[in-house]
Protein backbone atom coordinates (compact mmCIF):
# COMPACT_ATOMS: atom_id res chain seq x y z
CA UNK A 1 0.00 0.00 0.00
CA UNK A 2 2.96 2.22 0.38
CA UNK A 3 4.47 1.41 -2.03
CA UNK A 4 1.18 2.30 -4.41
CA UNK A 5 0.87 5.32 -2.20
CA UNK A 6 4.29 6.67 -3.09
CA UNK A 7 4.76 5.38 -6.82
CA UNK A 8 2.18 4.55 -8.75
CA UNK A 9 -0.55 7.16 -6.98
CA UNK A 10 1.00 10.23 -8.54
CA UNK A 11 1.24 8.61 -11.91
CA UNK A 12 -2.21 7.71 -11.93
CA UNK A 13 -3.14 11.04 -10.98
CA UNK A 14 -1.29 12.90 -13.26
CA UNK A 15 -2.78 10.55 -15.94
CA UNK A 16 -6.70 11.26 -14.70
CA UNK A 17 -6.02 14.80 -15.18
CA UNK A 18 -4.14 14.34 -18.48
CA UNK A 19 -7.26 12.34 -19.91
CA UNK A 20 -9.93 15.05 -18.63
CA UNK A 21 -7.95 17.28 -20.09
CA UNK A 22 -7.87 15.68 -22.99
CA UNK A 23 -11.83 14.42 -23.30
CA UNK A 24 -12.46 17.95 -22.77
CA UNK A 25 -10.84 19.59 -25.70
CA UNK A 26 -11.85 16.96 -27.94
CA UNK A 27 -15.03 17.70 -27.23
CA UNK A 28 -14.78 21.77 -28.37
CA UNK A 29 -12.38 21.14 -30.84
CA UNK A 30 -14.04 17.94 -32.43
CA UNK A 31 -11.15 15.59 -32.53
CA UNK A 32 -9.95 12.31 -30.97
CA UNK A 33 -6.46 12.48 -29.38
CA UNK A 34 -6.27 8.75 -30.19
CA UNK A 35 -5.71 9.62 -33.97
CA UNK A 36 -2.92 11.68 -33.26
CA UNK A 37 0.62 11.14 -33.52
CA UNK A 38 1.33 8.64 -31.00
CA UNK A 39 4.90 10.89 -30.43
CA UNK A 40 2.64 13.83 -29.64
CA UNK A 41 0.43 11.79 -27.03
CA UNK A 42 3.68 10.29 -25.02
CA UNK A 43 5.06 13.91 -24.68
CA UNK A 44 1.93 14.55 -23.01
CA UNK A 45 1.74 11.62 -21.13
CA UNK A 46 5.03 12.40 -20.27
CA UNK A 47 4.46 15.64 -18.62
CA UNK A 48 1.69 14.93 -17.16
CA UNK A 49 2.47 12.02 -15.16
CA UNK A 50 5.89 14.45 -14.27
CA UNK A 51 2.93 17.04 -13.56
CA UNK A 52 1.42 14.58 -11.25
CA UNK A 53 4.46 13.60 -9.06
CA UNK A 54 5.13 17.44 -8.79
CA UNK A 55 1.37 17.94 -7.34
CA UNK A 56 1.55 15.05 -5.34
CA UNK A 57 4.77 16.28 -3.51
CA UNK A 58 2.72 20.14 -2.94
CA UNK A 59 0.21 18.81 -1.82
CA UNK A 60 1.47 16.40 1.13
CA UNK A 61 4.35 19.18 1.64
CA UNK A 62 1.47 21.66 2.53
CA UNK A 63 -0.83 19.19 4.40
CA UNK A 64 2.29 18.65 6.40
CA UNK A 65 2.88 22.35 7.04
CA UNK A 66 -0.96 23.54 7.73
CA UNK A 67 -1.47 20.34 9.77
CA UNK A 68 1.45 22.10 12.61
CA UNK A 69 -0.92 24.08 13.25
CA UNK A 70 -3.52 23.73 16.64
CA UNK A 71 -6.36 22.36 15.16
CA UNK A 72 -8.23 24.58 18.47
CA UNK A 73 -7.84 28.02 15.50
CA UNK A 74 -8.91 25.73 13.07
CA UNK A 75 -11.99 27.76 10.86
CA UNK A 76 -13.40 28.07 7.28
CA UNK A 77 -10.99 31.06 6.42
CA UNK A 78 -7.97 29.45 7.64
CA UNK A 79 -9.15 26.44 5.44
CA UNK A 80 -9.85 29.25 2.37
CA UNK A 81 -6.18 30.51 2.83
CA UNK A 82 -4.78 26.80 2.41
CA UNK A 83 -6.90 25.98 -0.83
CA UNK A 84 -5.65 29.48 -2.14
CA UNK A 85 -2.12 28.86 -0.91
CA UNK A 86 -1.99 25.32 -2.78
CA UNK A 87 -3.93 26.24 -6.00
CA UNK A 88 -1.50 29.55 -6.79
CA UNK A 89 1.15 26.26 -6.35
CA UNK A 90 -0.60 24.77 -8.59
CA UNK A 91 -1.23 27.49 -11.24
CA UNK A 92 2.54 27.94 -10.97
CA UNK A 93 3.53 24.40 -11.75
CA UNK A 94 0.75 24.45 -14.74
CA UNK A 95 2.42 27.83 -16.10
CA UNK A 96 6.13 25.90 -16.43
CA UNK A 97 4.81 23.13 -17.89
CA UNK A 98 1.78 22.08 -19.28
CA UNK A 99 0.58 25.62 -20.97
CA UNK A 100 4.19 25.76 -23.21
CA UNK A 101 3.52 22.06 -24.10
CA UNK A 102 0.04 22.99 -25.26
CA UNK A 103 1.31 25.99 -26.99
CA UNK A 104 3.25 23.69 -29.29
CA UNK A 105 1.20 20.76 -30.04
CA UNK A 106 -2.36 20.70 -32.66
CA UNK A 107 -3.09 24.06 -33.25
CA UNK A 108 -1.41 25.75 -31.19
CA UNK A 109 -1.93 27.39 -27.37
CA UNK A 110 -6.21 28.14 -27.62
CA UNK A 111 -8.05 30.47 -25.23
CA UNK A 112 -10.29 26.62 -23.97
CA UNK A 113 -6.52 25.29 -23.70
CA UNK A 114 -5.49 27.50 -21.55
CA UNK A 115 -9.10 27.65 -19.53
CA UNK A 116 -9.29 23.73 -19.29
CA UNK A 117 -5.47 23.39 -18.32
CA UNK A 118 -5.92 25.88 -15.44
CA UNK A 119 -9.18 24.75 -14.15
CA UNK A 120 -9.56 20.84 -14.50
CA UNK A 121 -6.08 20.35 -13.00
CA UNK A 122 -6.48 22.93 -10.15
CA UNK A 123 -10.10 21.41 -9.30
CA UNK A 124 -8.61 18.03 -8.95
CA UNK A 125 -5.66 19.21 -6.52
CA UNK A 126 -7.79 20.86 -4.57
CA UNK A 127 -10.10 18.21 -3.92
CA UNK A 128 -6.61 15.49 -3.63
CA UNK A 129 -6.11 18.35 -0.99
CA UNK A 130 -9.02 18.29 0.64
CA UNK A 131 -8.88 14.57 1.47
CA UNK A 132 -5.59 14.59 2.35
CA UNK A 133 -6.46 17.52 4.91
CA UNK A 134 -8.97 15.93 6.04
CA UNK A 135 -7.79 12.22 6.56
CA UNK A 136 -4.77 14.31 8.61
CA UNK A 137 -7.37 15.78 10.48
CA UNK A 138 -9.07 12.28 11.40
CA UNK A 139 -5.81 11.22 12.18
CA UNK A 140 -4.93 13.78 14.43
CA UNK A 141 -8.64 13.65 16.22
CA UNK A 142 -7.58 9.54 16.90
CA UNK A 143 -4.33 10.01 18.15
CA UNK A 144 -5.73 13.15 20.54
CA UNK A 145 -8.25 10.42 21.70
CA UNK A 146 -5.89 7.81 22.32
CA UNK A 147 -3.13 10.45 24.27
CA UNK A 148 -6.75 11.30 26.09
CA UNK A 149 -7.18 7.87 26.95
CA UNK A 150 -3.82 6.97 27.80
CA UNK A 151 -3.58 9.94 30.52
CA UNK A 152 -7.04 8.93 31.52
CA UNK A 153 -6.00 5.56 32.45
CA UNK A 154 -2.87 6.87 33.96
CA UNK A 155 -4.87 8.57 36.37
CA UNK A 156 -6.94 5.77 37.19
CA UNK A 157 -4.06 3.91 37.73
CA UNK A 158 -2.57 6.17 39.94
CA UNK A 159 -5.82 6.50 41.87
CA UNK A 160 -6.06 2.84 42.63
CA UNK A 161 -2.53 2.97 43.76
CA UNK A 162 -3.48 5.51 46.19
CA UNK A 163 -6.15 3.81 47.89
CA UNK A 164 -4.26 0.97 48.14
CA UNK A 165 -1.47 2.50 49.70
CA UNK A 166 -4.33 4.22 52.54
CA UNK A 167 -5.58 0.86 52.95
CA UNK A 168 -2.65 -1.19 53.68
CA UNK A 169 -1.33 0.95 56.45
CA UNK A 170 -5.05 0.34 57.88
CA UNK A 171 -4.43 -3.53 57.28
CA UNK A 172 -1.51 -3.51 58.89
CA UNK A 173 -2.59 -1.46 62.28
CA UNK A 174 -5.21 -4.01 62.77
CA UNK A 175 -3.36 -6.94 62.40
CA UNK A 176 -0.35 -5.67 64.64
CA UNK A 177 -2.34 -4.89 67.57
CA UNK A 178 -3.97 -7.78 67.23
CA UNK A 179 -0.45 -9.87 67.75
CA UNK A 180 0.66 -7.04 70.67
CA UNK A 181 -2.07 -7.90 72.61
CA UNK A 182 -1.80 -12.03 72.00
CA UNK A 183 1.36 -11.94 73.29
CA UNK A 184 0.76 -10.95 76.48
CA UNK A 185 -1.48 -14.13 77.00
CA UNK A 186 -0.02 -17.09 74.45
CA UNK A 187 3.48 -16.77 72.68
CA UNK A 188 2.69 -20.10 70.53
CA UNK A 189 -0.76 -18.92 69.20
CA UNK A 190 0.85 -15.29 68.79
CA UNK A 191 3.51 -17.13 66.19
CA UNK A 192 1.03 -18.58 64.66
CA UNK A 193 -1.07 -15.99 64.10
CA UNK A 194 1.90 -14.25 62.49
CA UNK A 195 2.36 -17.33 60.63
CA UNK A 196 -1.06 -16.23 58.97
CA UNK A 197 -0.08 -12.63 58.89
CA UNK A 198 2.69 -13.33 56.92
CA UNK A 199 0.34 -15.24 54.70
CA UNK A 200 -1.90 -12.19 53.87
CA UNK A 201 0.84 -10.17 53.30
CA UNK A 202 2.37 -12.59 50.98
CA UNK A 203 -0.74 -12.49 49.07
CA UNK A 204 -0.91 -8.75 49.20
CA UNK A 205 3.08 -7.55 48.00
CA UNK A 206 3.67 -10.60 45.49
CA UNK A 207 0.35 -12.32 44.21
CA UNK A 208 -0.77 -8.84 42.75
CA UNK A 209 -2.37 -9.96 39.52
CA UNK A 210 -4.48 -7.63 37.22
CA UNK A 211 -7.17 -10.19 38.26
CA UNK A 212 -7.30 -13.48 40.50
CA UNK A 213 -9.16 -16.37 41.10
CA UNK A 214 -11.70 -16.11 43.20
CA UNK A 215 -10.58 -19.12 44.77
CA UNK A 216 -7.21 -17.16 45.80
CA UNK A 217 -9.39 -14.68 47.21
CA UNK A 218 -11.11 -16.95 49.33
CA UNK A 219 -8.05 -18.56 50.90
CA UNK A 220 -7.26 -14.75 51.28
CA UNK A 221 -10.95 -14.18 53.65
CA UNK A 222 -9.91 -17.54 55.47
CA UNK A 223 -6.95 -16.27 57.04
CA UNK A 224 -7.95 -13.01 57.48
CA UNK A 225 -11.27 -14.69 59.15
CA UNK A 226 -8.73 -16.82 61.50
CA UNK A 227 -7.15 -13.52 62.62
CA UNK A 228 -10.11 -11.51 63.55
CA UNK A 229 -11.15 -14.36 65.15
CA UNK A 230 -8.15 -15.03 67.39
CA UNK A 231 -8.51 -11.31 68.57
CA UNK A 232 -12.62 -11.51 69.03
CA UNK A 233 -14.36 -11.76 71.79
CA UNK A 234 -15.10 -15.37 73.23
CA UNK A 235 -18.92 -14.38 72.99
CA UNK A 236 -18.47 -13.62 68.90
CA UNK A 237 -21.17 -16.10 67.52
CA UNK A 238 -19.38 -16.03 64.06
CA UNK A 239 -21.28 -17.88 60.63
CA UNK A 240 -19.30 -18.22 57.70
CA UNK A 241 -20.81 -19.89 54.60
CA UNK A 242 -18.83 -19.74 51.36
CA UNK A 243 -19.98 -21.39 47.74
CA UNK A 244 -18.22 -24.52 46.90
CA UNK A 245 -19.11 -23.48 42.97
CA UNK A 246 -16.73 -20.50 43.85
CA UNK A 247 -13.38 -21.65 41.76
CA UNK A 248 -11.84 -20.52 38.75
CA UNK A 249 -13.42 -17.35 38.40
CA UNK A 250 -12.19 -13.99 38.35
CA UNK A 251 -11.83 -10.97 39.97
CA UNK A 252 -9.93 -7.66 41.27
CA UNK A 253 -8.51 -8.33 45.05
CA UNK A 254 -9.21 -7.07 47.82
CA UNK A 255 -12.63 -6.01 47.43
CA UNK A 256 -14.47 -8.02 49.43
CA UNK A 257 -12.18 -7.51 53.04
CA UNK A 258 -13.40 -4.11 53.70
CA UNK A 259 -16.76 -5.47 54.80
CA UNK A 260 -15.49 -8.01 56.19
CA UNK A 261 -12.89 -6.16 58.33
CA UNK A 262 -15.64 -3.68 59.21
CA UNK A 263 -17.80 -6.27 60.55
CA UNK A 264 -15.53 -7.24 62.73
CA UNK A 265 -14.97 -4.13 64.19
CA UNK A 266 -18.15 -3.25 65.02
CA UNK A 267 -19.78 -6.38 66.05
CA UNK A 268 -21.51 -5.44 69.64
CA UNK A 269 -24.80 -6.67 71.22
CA UNK A 270 -25.31 -10.54 71.01
CA UNK A 271 -22.02 -10.50 68.72
CA UNK A 272 -23.45 -12.32 66.45
CA UNK A 273 -21.74 -12.54 62.30
CA UNK A 274 -22.37 -13.77 59.15
CA UNK A 275 -20.36 -14.11 55.96
CA UNK A 276 -22.12 -15.18 53.14
CA UNK A 277 -20.51 -15.46 49.62
CA UNK A 278 -22.38 -16.79 46.77
CA UNK A 279 -22.26 -17.55 42.93
CA UNK A 280 -24.80 -15.81 41.10
CA UNK A 281 -25.74 -16.31 37.38
CA UNK A 282 -23.90 -13.44 36.07
CA UNK A 283 -21.58 -12.70 39.19
CA UNK A 284 -21.05 -12.97 43.20
CA UNK A 285 -22.57 -11.94 45.94
CA UNK A 286 -21.22 -11.40 49.45
CA UNK A 287 -23.65 -10.60 52.49
CA UNK A 288 -22.25 -9.40 55.78
CA UNK A 289 -24.40 -8.79 58.67
CA UNK A 290 -23.32 -8.26 62.52
CA UNK A 291 -24.91 -7.33 65.43
CA UNK A 292 -24.68 -4.03 66.69
CA UNK A 293 -24.02 -2.88 69.68
CA UNK A 294 -26.44 -1.23 72.01
CA UNK A 295 -25.63 2.65 71.00
CA UNK A 296 -28.33 3.97 68.55
CA UNK A 297 -25.64 4.21 65.26
CA UNK A 298 -27.37 5.22 62.14
CA UNK A 299 -25.86 3.62 58.83
CA UNK A 300 -23.92 6.65 58.45
CA UNK A 301 -22.45 6.91 61.94
CA UNK A 302 -21.16 3.43 61.51
CA UNK A 303 -19.47 4.08 58.49
CA UNK A 304 -18.04 7.32 60.08
CA UNK A 305 -17.08 5.27 63.11
CA UNK A 306 -14.79 2.99 60.39
CA UNK A 307 -12.31 5.57 60.05
CA UNK A 308 -14.06 6.48 56.64
CA UNK A 309 -11.10 5.00 54.41
CA UNK A 310 -12.16 0.75 54.51
CA UNK A 311 -15.86 2.18 53.05
CA UNK A 312 -15.24 4.67 51.23
CA UNK A 313 -12.06 3.62 49.50
CA UNK A 314 -14.30 0.22 48.39
CA UNK A 315 -16.82 2.46 46.99
CA UNK A 316 -14.05 4.23 44.84
CA UNK A 317 -11.95 0.89 43.92
CA UNK A 318 -15.70 -0.36 42.48
CA UNK A 319 -16.42 2.73 40.30
CA UNK A 320 -12.75 2.19 38.58
CA UNK A 321 -12.79 -1.48 38.47
CA UNK A 322 -15.94 -2.39 37.59
CA UNK A 323 -17.75 0.42 36.43
CA UNK A 324 -21.78 -0.15 35.73
CA UNK A 325 -21.02 -4.09 37.10
CA UNK A 326 -21.52 -3.64 40.85
CA UNK A 327 -23.71 -2.79 43.23
CA UNK A 328 -23.15 -2.18 47.01
CA UNK A 329 -25.75 -1.79 49.68
CA UNK A 330 -25.69 -0.54 53.58
CA UNK A 331 -28.51 -0.42 55.56
CA UNK A 332 -29.75 -1.21 59.39
CA UNK A 333 -32.74 -2.87 60.64
CA UNK A 334 -33.04 -2.95 64.46
CA UNK A 335 -29.41 -3.84 65.67
CA UNK A 336 -28.02 -5.77 62.84
CA UNK A 337 -26.07 -3.87 59.78
CA UNK A 338 -26.39 -5.55 56.32
CA UNK A 339 -23.82 -5.06 53.88
CA UNK A 340 -24.10 -6.67 50.64
CA UNK A 341 -21.67 -6.50 47.56
CA UNK A 342 -22.18 -7.82 43.89
CA UNK A 343 -19.85 -7.93 41.89
CA UNK A 344 -20.66 -8.28 37.85
CA UNK A 345 -18.00 -11.30 36.44
CA UNK A 346 -19.41 -12.17 32.92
Amino acid sequence: MKFFRTYLFPALFGLLIYICIRLVNDVISDTKFWKRDWEINAIEIFFSVVVGYIYDLIVRHFVQKFSRQQYAAFTAGILLKEFVVVYLFCFLVLSVTMIPMAAFTDDGLQLYDVININLIPGLFVLLYYAIARGMALLQYTYEQKVQIEKMQNDQLQTELKFLKAQYHPHFLFNALNTVYFQMDEDVAGAKKTLEKFSQLLRYQLYDQQVTVSVEREIAYLHNFIELQRIRSSSRLQLQVEIDESLKKQQIYPLLFLPLIENAFKYVGGDYHLTICLRQQSNGISLDVYNSLPLLDYTVEGVKQRSGGIGLDNLRRRLELLYPNAHTLELSRTDMLFKARLFIQTH
